[in-house]
Order: C-alpha cells, then structure tokens, then sequence
C-alpha cells in the first residue's frame, strides 16, 4: 500500500519524491516527542488564523455554504491523503468512535463551522479569531456544570474574568463604542455560538479519540458533513468550484485540524491552548496585510487579557485531560 502511495503520488506530483519520502520518515520517526507537539499546535495555530483570510477572499464570486461545502470535500481528501501516507493505512474505527465523531461532525462542522463562516461575512478576521479563541471558558464552565468536575478555584474566576473583558474590548474596538454599549454585532454572537460547539467538540475528542490516527478522525469528521453538503449541492446543481481560494482554505483547515490533533497526542491540553494564542496575532498581521483591516489599541489590550486568561484557565484544564 505504502509503495503504491509513494508511485502514485510522484506520477501526480510529476517528480521523484525520495528525498521527501525520507524526511519524511525522520519526521515521523521523531512525531511523539514534546518539541514535535509545539511545532505542530504552532503549525495548526498558522492554519486558524489563515482559514478566515482565504475564507474572506472565497466570498469574492461565491457565498458562505458553497464555500463550505468544497472546503469540506477538500478537508476529506487532504486527511485521506495523510492517513495513506503516515502508513495508517486503516480507516477502520468501532461503533463507539463512529458515535463520538458523528457528534464532531454535527456540532463542530454543520453547526460551528457554518455559523462561523457567516459570520465572517459581517465582522473582521480579528473579531472571529479572537472570539473563537475563547473556548477555555466553555471548557472549564462545561466541566463545571454538566460533567461535574472539581469546584472553580480564584485561578479559574480570574482567568474567565479576563477573558470575558477581553471578548467585550476586542468586539467593541473603541471607548467610544463601550461607552455607548455597543458590544459587538450579530456577527460577533455567531461567533461566540460557534465557539460554545467547538468547546464541547474538544473535550469528547481528548477523552474519547486520542488514541486515534489524527487523519482518520479529520477524514470521517469532515466525509460526515460532506455527504449533507454535497447534497446540499446537487440539489443547488452548483457541484463546481468557483475560484481557488475554496480548494487552498480547504487544504489549509485539514492541515491544521490534522496538526491540531496530532498536538493533543503530544503535549497537555493547557500547553494547547497557550500555544494556540498565537493565531490571534497572525491573523491580526495578516489581515491587515491582505485584507486591510485595521487592529484597535482596545483589541490589543484583548489580545493581552486573552493571553492572560488562558494562562490562568490552563491550569484547570489540566485536570480534565
């Protein structure tokens, strides 16, 4: 199987691939150690704040769902592709996991996703990656109150504290909107609905997946949600892609759900998160690169309380995971 991939591959990519078939392999040999795990979560955080630039660019001559849509169908490609070429080779999983990832697909795909790929069509990139990134709250208060974990510690009230002030500077961006309790838009409420999904998404994943192929969860996440939306397009008759952006936003979101998930196997849930700060600043730099959005001295103030937040609520997720 692993010799056909190899052929199969080189005739596709119209070159010899030896050299990277055996970096490759070194890199695969070296995939459980600690420093592999920060380079991966690093990795994926580039892909999340990516994801919403190219989405932004997709819209140009196409919307939301279609976006969407192709996205998803390149996300199963791109995990299948991974899955072939780490040697997996199985993509066999028992009725337990199948239940545990139809949840993932419904929850942090067909809803999570599509509710933050609208709103991106009304608030900037920085507003959605921020928000997004609030996801420690909803794991710890989810913790707290439907699996019944341990009690909140000060740690945990500082740490969601500042990370609430932090969502209300960055959606209100000026004084002059906080003063005038201008919290944000709708945009930024879909957001946050989104993020409540993928909170509830991670904990299932880390305590039922984790001895799973990292390609082989992202491969049937996505294939789930691409049945509904491929349906979705027969009955639209739009089965085409309308422009490049969709393909590059779909291989970037499965290249950084597959590094985002081969981090959780390597290093602890808070240093996840930690890590993961930094996609707001990339997203805040690119978008101001490509897009021409502008960053506020009350978001960067965000992004510091943010930073701040999940530092204090690492240390209660630890004890989750």
């Amino acid at each position: 199987m692993l010799s056909k991939t190899r052929l199969f591959i080189s005739d596709f990519l119209g070159c010899d691939i030896g050299n990277f078939w055996l970096l490759f392999q070194i890199f695969k040999a070296n995939m459980n150690s600690k420093k592999t795990g920060i380079l991966a979560i690093l990795g994926a955080s580039i892909m999340w704040s990516l994801e919403p630039i190219f989405a932004k660019l997709a819209y140009a001559d196409s919307d939301f769902l279609h976006t969407s849509a192709i996205r998803a169908i390149v996300v199963v490609l791109t995990a299948l592709l991974y899955v072939l070429i780490t040697g997996a080779g199985k993509l066999k999983i028992s009725k337990n996991q199948f239940s545990t990832i139809l949840y993932i697909a419904i929850a942090g795909t067909l809803i999570g996703d599509l509710l933050y790929f609208f709103a991106l069509t009304e608030i900037s990139v920085l507003n959605a990656v921020m928000i997004g990134h609030m996801q420690p709250v909803f794991i710890v208060l989810i913790g707290f109150f439907f699996l019944k974990e341990d009690k909140l510690t000060k740690f945990d009230y500082t740490g969601i504290f500042a990370m609430i002030v932090a969502g209300v500077l960055v959606t209100t961006k000026t004084v002059e909107n906080l003063s005038m309790i201008k919290l944000g838009t709708v945009g930024d409420i879909y957001v946050l609905m989104a993020t409540v999904a993928w909170a509830t998404t991670a904990i299932v994943t880390r305590k039922y997946l984790r001895g799973l192929n990292a390609g082989v969860v992202t491969f049937y996440r996505y294939l789930i949600a691409s049945v509904v939306f491929v349906v979705y397009l027969l009955v639209k008759s739009s089965l085409v892609v309308s422009n490049i952006y969709q393909i590059l936003v779909g291989i970037i979101v499965g290249v950084g759900t597959i590094l985002y998930y081969e981090s959780m196997k390597r290093i602890k849930a808070a240093q996840v998160s930690a890590m993961e700060l930094s996609t707001p600043f990339f997203a805040a730099l690119l978008g101001f690169l490509i897009l021409g959005e502008g960053v506020t001295v009350m978001q960067i103030s965000g992004m510091v309380l943010l930073f701040v937040g999940v530092c204090l609520l690492s240390r209660k997720e630890e004890a989750y995971f």
